[in-house]
C-alpha cells in the first residue's frame, strides 16, 4: 500500500496536498483489534454485522485480502457458536459494499470528522456511510436504522466505546448536510471514482476512450454466472430446470447461464451434482480457445481455483496436470474435480521452476499467470486498496519468466494459452509481444484484452487471452 495515499486521516477537499498517514495507518503496524471480544450484540442484529465487517475493512487497510480479512473474523467471533449464515451473509455484503465505496466513505470522514479517527472507528464509520450513499432503489436499510446501530455497535466495543459520541455526531451531520456534503466530497477523484488516484491514471493511459465506463463498472456488483457441464446436461435444459425453481436467467455465452439475483452455491439448482460450475463468462473462453482433443497431454499452471481445469476436461478426454505453488488452493481443484466427477493429477510446485516437470511435453498449456487482477476488481473490490503501483512491474517480471519457462515444456507444434486478468498493457499486450519475439512463437487469433462488460448480451470481467503455437 503506498503509504502517501489518502487513508482514513484524509484533509479538507481544498487542501491538495495528500495527507501523511498516521503510524497506526501504516501497512506494516497493524493494530491489535480485540476481534475475539463477546460484544454481547444480538447476531441478528445491524449492529452485530456492522462491527463485523468494520474489523474486516479496518484489516484490508492494514493489507490483508478482503477474503481472509472476513475469514478471520468469523473465526474469532464465532466461539460461541453464534455466528448464523444470516449475520456472516450481511457481514459480508456490507464490507464488499464498504470495498466498493471507501473512497468517497473516507472523503466524508475527512471533511465531517474534528481529527482523524482510529481504525476501528473510521472502519465503522466507513461501513455505515456505505449503506447510508447507496442508490434509493437498493439501500438495504433506513439511514436513522444505520445510525441508531452503527452508535450501539461503537457502544458494545472497547475499541471503539469512547468514540461513540463523535460517531453518532458525524452520522447525524451527514444526514443534516447530505447534499452540500456530497458535492463536495465528489470534486475529490478519490471519491467520484473509489480508486487511488495513481489507479484512476493507468486506466486514462491505457483506456483513454473507455476509461470512465472500466472504472464505473469495477464499481458494480458482479452478477452470478454458471458454466454449464455440457457432459452431464445442456445450456437449454439447465435453463428450463432453473425456470421450473422460479429462477430467472439468460443464456451470455456458449455454456454461461447468468442468474437475474445471486444466490448460495447451496441454493443452485444442481450445483452439488455437477451439472454447473460457478464461472465469469470472460473466463469460460480460455478451455475452448486450447482446442484440446481427446488424448492429449496437458497442463494448466497456476490452476486453482481450478475451474478452467474442470472446464477442460468438460470439453474433452485429456490427460491433465494442475499446477499450483498453493497446496492449499490445490486442495480447491480437488473439491471441484470431485464434485464434477473429473480427473486430473495435482501438483504443487511454482510454474517458473521445472523441477517438478517429468520430461515428457505437453500437447497444451494453460499459462493464467499471475498479475495485478485489476480487471476482476469488480469481483474483488478489495484489490484497489491493497495493489501499489509498483506492483504491475514486479509481476510482469514474475510472469514473464513463467512463459519462458512453460514454453520449453510445449510439444513442437502444440498450443499455449496466455491468460491474464489484468487491464495493465504491461501486464497483456507489451507481454504478449516480447514473448512473441523471445520465443520466435507463433500467434493465432485470440480475442486479446476484453474490457470488464455489462448488458443484456453479454457481461464478463476483464480478461485478456493471446494463444501461441510452437513451430514444429
Amino acid at each position: 500500500m503506498n503509504k502517501q495515499r489518502p487513508t482514513l486521516s484524509l484533509k479538507s477537499p481544498a487542501k491538495a496536498a495528500a495527507p501523511k498517514l498516521r503510524a497506526s495507518h501504516a501497512r506494516d503496524l497493524k493494530p491489535a483489534l480485540q476481534t475475539s471480544f463477546q460484544t454481547g450484540l444480538k447476531p441478528d442484529s445491524l449492529a452485530f454485522s456492522l462491527i463485523g465487517a468494520a474489523h474486516a475493512v479496518a484489516q484490508v487497510r492494514t493489507g490483508t485480502n478482503l477474503p481472509q480479512a472476513l475469514a478471520q473474523v468469523w473465526a474469532k467471533i464465532d466461539v460461541n457458536n453464534e455466528l448464523t449464515p444470516q449475520a456472516r451473509g450481511a457481514m459480508q455484503d456490507i464490507a464488499y459494499r464498504c470495498m466498493r465505496q471507501l473512497g468517497q466513505s473516507e472523503t466524508l470522514i475527512g471533511l465531517m470528522a474534528p481529527k482523524a479517527p482510529d481504525p476501528l472507528v473510521g472502519a465503522l464509520l466507513a461501513c455505515a456511510l456505505a449503506l447510508m450513499t447507496a442508490p434509493d432503489a437498493v439501500r438495504p436499510y433506513e439511514e436513522f436504522t444505520v445510525v441508531d446501530q452503527t452508535v450501539t455497535a461503537a457502544d458494545a466495543h472497547p475499541d471503539t466505546a469512547r468514540a461513540k459520541n463523535m460517531v453518532n455526531a458525524v452520522l447525524r451531520r451527514f444526514l443534516r448536510e447530505r447534499k452540500a456534503l456530497l458535492e463536495t466530497a465528489l470534486l475529490q477523484p478519490l471519491a467520484k471514482w473509489n480508486y487511488p488516484q495513481w489507479w484512476i491514471d493507468a486506466v486514462r493511459a491505457a483506456w483513454p476512450q473507455d476509461w470512465q465506463a472500466v472504472l464505473e463498472s469495477g464499481n458494480a456488483a458482479p452478477p452470478l454466472t454458471l458454466r454449464v457441464n455440457v457432459r452431464k446436461t445442456s445450456v437449454e435444459q439447465y435453463l428450463a430446470t432453473l425456470a421450473q425453481a422460479g429462477m430467472d436467467a439468460a443464456q451470455i455465452g456458449p455454456s454461461a447461464v447468468r442468474l437475474a439475483k445471486a444466490v448460495g452455491v447451496g441454493q443452485i439448482p444442481g450445483f452439488a451434482d455437477g451439472l454447473v460450475s460457478v464461472q465469469d463468462a470472460g473466463a469460460q473462453l480460455a478451455a475452448p480457445l486450447l482446442d484440446v482433443q481427446n488424448g492429449m497431454r496437458v497442463l494448466d499452471a497456476c490452476a486453482a481455483p481450478g475451474g478452467k481445469t474442470c472446464h477442460i476436461l468438460e470439453l474433452a478426454e485429456a490427460d491433465v496436470t494442475a499446477l499450483d505453488a498453493d497446496p492449499k488452493r490445490l486442495a480447491r481443484v480437488d473439491e471441484n474435480l470431485r464434485r464434477l466427477d473429473l480427473k486430473a493429477a495435482l501438483q504443487a510446485a511454482e510454474a517458473q521452476t521445472s523441477g517438478w516437470w517429468d520430461g515428457k511435453p505437453f500437447d497444451r498449456i494453460l499459462a493464467d499467470v499471475p498479475c495485478t487482477a485489476s480487471g476482476i476488481v469488480r469481483r474483488h473490490p478489495d484489490i484497489r486498496w491493497l495493489r501499489r503501483k509498483g506492483d504491475t512491474l514486479q509481476l510482469a517480471t514474475l510472469s514473464a519468466k513463467i512463459l519462458d519457462n512453460l514454453w520449453q515444456m510445449l510439444a513442437p507444434g502444440g498450443k499455449l494459452l496466455f491468460v491474464t486478468c489484468s487491464l495493465w498493457p504491461q501486464e497483456s499486450e507489451a507481454q504478449a509481444a516480447a514473448f512473441a519475439v523471445r520465443n520466435n512463437a507463433a500467434r493465432l487469433d485470440a480475442p486479446g484484452q476484453l474490457l470488464p462488460a455489462g448488458g443484456s448480451g453479454q457481461d464478463h470481467d476483464g480478461l485478456f487471452y493471446a494463444l501461441f503455437q510452437k513451430n514444429a
